[in-house]
């Protein structure tokens, strides 16, 4: 698990204070995927040097499983990170090294018997798909391959939480599913809590759990998947399960709905069942389908007749368990 209270960190440049983090609070369990996403600038990579302690935050605190960071002893802080796993932007590996040699690195470092290390090496391989390239050097690799090398070293000292900063940006479409579906097995098969700090919503939407909104070094959204897409007037729904440009209302002025509705819901009939059911004709302004963090949600906005009964329509729909947002009139 990670706790994270009240983070602040201030950077001086001359004589002014530049604020990165303001106050960054949040929490995530233990075997969960969360997403800190936010444009450039607007403090990611700031928090990910601070969780890590590699900045000392200027206040706050950061805890690992229990185990508050900001105030250990540096042997103490040494062996904390041990049980941290970062994988970056790019992998980062040894170009005179081979794939084993990456991987091992890490070990080696805390003086592991070579046996050992090689044994470690060897599941690795085979954990991320790599078993047939502990021999080739990272120029043999590809993109994606490479990235997995990087995974597999996060993991050398069996870490508790994997740290993730921007792991698909230099990746192409196909390559970034595959190694956002590797996380997700990892997680499942390790029970490691996932951070994964992005600026693209396709990973957020691929593999995360919950996900955090970082503006000016503060979390202005915060929520799981599903209670942030609940909220369809901000801006984590806005852009996780977006409406395309709205058609022209009918001439009717009748009041306008969104609906938001999950799982097997989602594919259900919910208009033409309104229609039967309360003899209308119901105008679809717009929709969208979306598979998010490995649940479907739909969500439809639709205009009803002027004269259509709303309040009983909303309680159809809200006793079959879709959520309704009253957009009102033109």
């Amino acid at each position: 698990m990670i706790t994270v209270s009240d983070l602040r960190k201030v950077y001086r440049q001359g004589s002014d204070e530049v604020v990165a983090l303001a106050g960054v609070s949040l929490e995530v369990p233990t075997g969960k995927i969360h997403g800190i996403v936010g444009h450039s600038g607007a403090g990611k990579s700031t928090l990910v040097r601070c969780l890590t302690l590699l900045d000392r935050p200027t206040s706050g605190t950061v805890a690992v499983n229990g185990t508050e960071l900001t105030n250990v002893s540096d042997n103490q802080l040494r062996d904390a990170r041990r049980r941290i796993g970062m994988v970056f932007q790019h992998a980062n590996l040894f170009d005179s090294r081979t794939t084993a040699q990456n991987i091992a690195y890490p070990l080696e470092l805390v003086g592991t018997p070579k046996a050992e290390i090689t044994a470690k090496v060897t599941e690795l391989l085979e954990l991320v798909g790599l078993s047939k390239f502990g021999k080739a050097y990272p120029s043999q690799l590809s993109g994606g391959q490479r990235q997995r090398v990087g995974i597999a070293r996060a993991l050398a000292t069996d870490p508790d939480i994997l740290l993730c900063d921007e792991p698909t940006s230099a990746l192409d479409p196909k390559t970034t599913d595959e190694i956002l579906d590797l996380i997700k097995k990892l997680r499942d098969r390790l029970n490691i809590t996932v951070l994964i700090i992005t600026h693209e919503m396709h990973v957020v939407k691929q593999a995360c759990d919950s996900v955090s909104l970082l503006e000016a070094g503060r979390i202005v959204e915060h929520g799981a998947i599903e209670a942030v897409i609940t909220n369809t007037e901000g801006r984590l729904a806005q852009t996780l399960l977006p409406l395309p440009g709205n058609a022209p209302r009918a001439e009717n002025d009748g009041p306008v709905l969104d609906l938001l509705y999950t799982g097997a819901q989602a594919t259900e009939p919910v208009i033409s069942s309104v229609s039967r059911k309360f003899n209308t004709d119901l105008n679809v302004l717009a929709g969208s389908v979306e598979q998010l963090s490995d649940q479907q949600y739909a969500h439809l906005r639709i205009q009803l007749p002027i004269d259509a009964d709303v309040n009983a329509i909303i309680e159809h729909l809200q006793a079959s368990g879709i959520a309704v947002t009253t957009k009102g009139t033109k």
